[in-house]
């Protein structure tokens, strides 16, 4: 399904466990899922300013943009980032991502709101580090898992329909209202 919709760019059709001789994280096809990559374009929460975290009115200067292969999470903190694969989702498919246990076991919980039918763009992950110590994150290697559910019949009204605030996001994207 992925390859017949140009669901997923880049596309991994297998699991990559090693890139150059080196163990991974991995990415790519999964039993029932796809496991994404996080570029290297990162946010790190900072809160030097002090400032209240709104969904309404979010202050950009509450993140530190880093462009790294790695990216290091404040203890109790977040970081922003985008994946690597660029998304376009069917009409009559609803996706839903979940971290990957290598991250869970280590205290980096991974979050996304589902992707709706017919959105499309570089899905924006939110990593929060629950533990007292940092926590480091490789950009280019696997982060989660993105779960396909395909109805039989296409939904009534789709992301795209609705005009979605996020539709054909680049980059790391920033909360809108």
């Amino acid at each position: 399904m992925a390859r017949e919709h140009g669901m997923i760019e880049p596309f991994a059709g297998e699991q990559v466990r090693y890139v150059n001789g080196q163990k991974i994280v991995s990415y790519g096809t999964s039993s029932y899922g796809y496991d994404v990559r996080c570029a290297n374009e990162f946010k790190i929460f900072t809160n030097i300013n002090s400032t209240i975290v709104d969904p309404k009115n979010f202050d950009e200067k509450s993140f530190v943009d880093v462009v790294a292969d790695v990216c290091i999470i404040p203890p109790n903190s977040f970081a922003l980032a985008r994946t690597v694969e660029y998304f376009r989702i069917p009409r009559n498919v609803l996706t839903v991502c979940v971290g990957k246990s290598t991250f869970a076991r280590c205290g980096v919980i991974v979050n996304v709101t589902p992707l709706e039918p017919e959105w499309e763009g570089h899905v924006t992950l939110e990593f929060s580090n629950t533990t007292p110590l940092p926590a480091k994150i490789y950009a280019h290697e696997g982060v989660a898992q993105m779960l396909f559910f395909e109805s039989d019949e296409v939904c009534s009204t789709s992301y795209k329909d609705r005009g979605g605030k996020y539709q054909g996001q680049r980059g790391v994207t920033l909360p809108k209202t």
